[in-house]
């Protein structure tokens, strides 16, 4: 017999409006929306009911793996804690973010962030995961051992992402050597003859190695499939670079004028939630809500707060006019999704994946309720 359940009396979140009705779930598919009110089913009170979200760059696993400077914790605890929270945040699907590449501001050893693939996969067949986890590897191109990392996941199916990062000074998002000198000199307390000989390494390492490295790895993804993003992307050349790499996804773009260029590019322009809610960026950047009212806002990603991924959508429609609910929510639903090549996923059709959240919210901070992953609840 089929496995069927039916959520009434809901407002329903498509893509271009807000319905009320009910929404009937069969074999882990949407099967049916209906509008109007039923007596059968779920009664959702007038709550709304969102497609999943999905999360494309989330540092979170890594804080819970590294909660403390040369700790590291039970990976299979890490990955279970980090899954509680993103799936109770009413994310469905999650690309979590490995570190490729160690340098001077540290890393991890080669083979770990490996060994860390290969726990969440063990997961995910030992039942243990609510969400669906796939794998984002953040490259940092300017690391020498970068591609010696990025060999380690060279048949790795869940691989559906790659970001090709340079966090030298003078680079991307650190253009100037004012927000470096904050960021590593000031908040670490480094002297100024150990800071000198930090930025001088971190810049021969970029020059000698970031070209090379973005080349190899574009090369990769290409044939492999996978999605390639490119990251802090601060002039037109940058732009003009990640075209030429084939780049879906720019991530953090640190001008004006490299979000609009990217935008007009046809790539899918990342900021992240938590920008959107406390209305700047925590490194000096440009504000997420800026490109919004310019209309060059794609993508939302929760970066370090899983819940921010839900609050920022809510925070948009209610300060931007031009910004209806259902157009903030594809921020990180439909969007994300199609741009990783998840068709199958992020709205609420009939034929998709039964990702859906429950969400109450009549002011301020929304409320998750209830979580479906493929028609079964999991939150």
């Amino acid at each position: 017999m089929s496995a069927e359940t039916i959520l009434s009396n809901a407002r329903i979140v498509l893509e271009d409006q807000v319905v009320e009705g009910s929404v009937q779930i069969r074999d882990g598919r949407i099967a049916d929306i209906s509008e109007g009110s039923m007596r059968s089913g779920e009664d959702f009170g007038g709550d709304y009911l969102i497609a999943g979200l999905v999360e494309l760059h989330t540092d979170h696993l890594e804080s819970h793996y590294s909660p403390r400077p040369g700790v590291r914790w039970n990976k299979t605890s890490a990955i279970q804690a980090h899954d509680a929270q993103v799936a109770t945040a009413g994310i469905t699907t999650v690309f979590d973010c490995l570190r490729m590449g160690s340098d001077e501001d540290g890393g991890f050893s080669q083979g770990e962030m490996r060994e860390m693939a290969d726990a969440i996969q063990a997961a995910e067949r030992e039942d243990r995961l609510r969400a669906e986890h796939l794998i984002h590897l953040r490259c940092e191109v300017s690391a020498a051992d970068v591609l010696d990392h990025f060999a380690d996941f060279e048949t790795d199916p869940y691989v559906r992402l790659v970001s090709l990062m340079d966090h030298a000074p003078g680079q991307r998002q650190f253009q100037t050597m004012e927000q470096y000198t904050l960021y590593y000199k000031t908040k670490r307390g480094l002297s100024e003859e150990a800071f000198a000989h930090f930025v001088a390494r971190r810049q021969e390492s970029s020059a000698k190695y970031a070209g090379p490295h973005r080349d190899a790895l574009a090369r990769v993804c290409a044939a492999r499939g996978i999605t390639v993003a490119s990251h802090d992307d601060a002039t037109l050349d940058h732009v003009e670079e990640a075209k030429g790499y084939g780049v879906r996804l720019a991530e953090f773009p640190t001008s004006l004028e490299a979000a609009d260029a990217s935008h007009q590019a046809g790539m899918s322009v990342l900021m992240g939630a938590p920008n959107v809610v406390r209305g700047k960026s925590h490194s000096g950047n440009i504000a997420a809500r800026d490109l919004a009212s310019r209309g060059v806002l794609d993508v939302l990603s929760s970066d370090y707060v899983p819940l921010s991924l839900l609050h920022a959508p809510f925070v948009l429609a209610d300060d931007f006019d031009g910004i209806s609910l259902p157009q903030a929510l594809a921020m990180v639903t439909s969007t994300p999704a199609r741009t990783v090549g998840l068709d199958d996923r992020g709205r609420i059709k009939p034929g998709l994946r039964a990702d859906l959240v429950r969400v109450r919210r009549d002011d301020g901070v929304p409320v998750v309720r209830s979580v479906w992953r493929e028609g079964r609840r999991v939150a």
